[in-house]
C-alpha cells in the first residue's frame, strides 16, 4: 500500500470533522445533522476521504456505520488535529485579549459539588474577565470531548493511571457513603446490616460508570443481587430531590452531602469502595494559560478542603518546592496565584 497523499490539497478540515462525528454518532444521518450538512453531502465527503486514504474507514450496515481498524486509527489522529486547531485559535485570542481567555471544564459527580465551585470562585476573584465554561456528562463522554479538544480538562473521579494520551493528577481521596434523608427510618438505628437495606428503594450510579461496577461487587460480596426497586442516574440534582422526598438509599461521594443538614449518612461501611478525585488533561496538548490557571486553582482548593487533605503524591516537586502540574509548569501556593497570561 502506498503512503496516502495527505498534503496534495484534497484533504480538508471538513473531512476530519465528518470522521469525528461519524465515529461518535454511528450514522451518516446523525453526523450530517450535527455538522449542518445534507446526508448526500456527508456521504460524498466520506467517499472523498476514503479515496484519499485508499482504505474503507467504516463498515456500512442497516443500522449505521461501524469504524474499521483504519477508521478507528484515523479518527484518533483526526481528533488530535482538530484539538490542536481549536487550541491554536483560542491561544491567538488569549494573546490578543490578555486576561480574557476561556477555559472549558468537564465534570461528573465527584468533585462537582465542592472542589470545582470553590476553584472557580477563587479563579474568578483573581481573573474576573476569564470565562469558565462547565460541561457535565459521563466520564466516558467527557474523555471523548477532551480527546477532541472541545474541553481543556476533566474534574472528577480518577479510574486509571496516566497513559493512552491522558495525564491524571490526583488531588484528594474521597470515601463513598450510603446516603438517605435526615428523616429516614434507618437514621439513628444501630447495628444496621447491609442486607437490611435491600428492602428499600435505591439510587445506583449509571451502568457506564466505574462506581457502578464497584457497587455491583459490593452487593455480590454480601451474596445479594441488585435491588429490583431502583433508579439509575448520574444526575446529582435528581438524586438529591429523590433523597429529600422518598426513603431511597443512594451511593454518593461523602463530600457531596457533607454540609447538607437534610441528608444523613448511614453507618454501614462500604469495603473497598472509594476513589481519588483529580484532574485529567491531554498528554498531547500544552495547556492554555487559562487552563493552567484553572488547574492551579483546583490544586489550591483541594489543599484547603478539610477532609480533602493535601494534593496527592502524584505531584512532582520543583526545585523551589512548587508543584509541577500536568503541563509541567510550576504552581505557586495559595498566596501565589499567577496570571493566566
Amino acid at each position: 500500500m502506498e503512503m496516502p497523499r495527505l498534503f496534495d490539497g484534497r484533504l480538508k478540515v471538513r473531512h476530519l470533522l465528518l470522521v469525528d462525528a461519524l465515529s461518535r454518532q454511528g450514522t451518516v444521518v446523525s453526523a450530517a445533522a450535527e455538522l449542518h450538512v445534507t446526508q448526500p453531502a456527508a456521504t460524498r465527503s466520506l467517499h472523498e476521504v476514503e479515496d484519499i486514504l485508499g482504505v474503507e474507514l467504516y463498515e456500512r450496515g442497516p443500522r449505521g456505520v461501524t469504524p474499521t481498524v483504519f477508521g478507528e486509527a484515523f479518527t484518533q489522529h483526526a481528533r488530535a488535529v482538530l484539538a490542536q486547531l481549536v487550541q491554536a485559535g483560542r491561544h491567538v485570542v488569549e494573546l490578543a485579549e490578555a486576561d480574557r481567555g476561556t477555559v472549558v471544564v468537564g465534570t461528573h459527580l465527584a468533585g462537582s459539588n465542592i472542589l470545582l465551585p470553590r476553584a472557580i470562585a477563587a479563579l474568578k476573584h483573581d481573573h474576573p474577565h476569564l470565562t469558565v465554561i462547565v460541561r457535565e456528562s459521563t466520564p466516558e463522554e467527557l474523555l471523548l470531548e477532551l480527546e477532541a479538544g472541545r474541553i481543556d480538562l476533566v474534574v472528577g473521579r480518577l479510574t486509571a493511571p496516566s497513559g493512552e494520551g491522558l495525564l491524571r493528577r490526583p488531588l484528594y481521596e474521597e470515601s463513598i457513603e450510603l446516603t438517605v434523608r435526615a428523616g429516614h427510618p434507618l437514621v439513628g438505628t444501630s447495628g444496621i446490616r447491609f442486607a437490611d437495606l435491600v428492602a428499600y428503594p435505591w439510587i445506583l450510579p449509571g451502568p457506564q460508570t466505574a462506581l457502578r461496577g464497584e457497587v455491583e461487587g459490593l452487593f455480590a460480596r454480601h451474596g445479594l443481587g441488585l435491588p429490583e426497586n431502583r433508579v439509575e442516574t448520574t444526575s446529582f440534582l435528581t438524586v438529591r430531590q429523590l433523597l429529600l422526598e422518598t426513603d431511597v438509599v443512594a451511593v454518593l461521594p461523602a463530600l457531596l452531602v457533607r454540609d447538607d443538614g437534610r441528608l444523613a449518612q448511614l453507618p454501614v461501611p462500604l469495603e473497598a469502595v472509594g476513589h481519588s478525585v483529580g484532574v485529567t488533561t491531554s498528554a498531547t496538548r500544552t495547556l492554555s494559560p487559562s487552563a493552567r490557571a484553572m488547574v492551579r486553582s483546583l490544586e489550591e482548593a483541594a489543599a484547603g478542603m478539610s477532609g480533602g487533605g493535601h494534593p496527592q503524591d502524584g505531584a512532582a516537586a520543583g526545585p523551589d518546592g512548587e508543584t509541577a502540574g500536568p503541563d509541567g509548569a510550576g504552581h505557586g501556593g495559595p498566596g501565589g496565584r499567577q496570571s493566566p497570561r
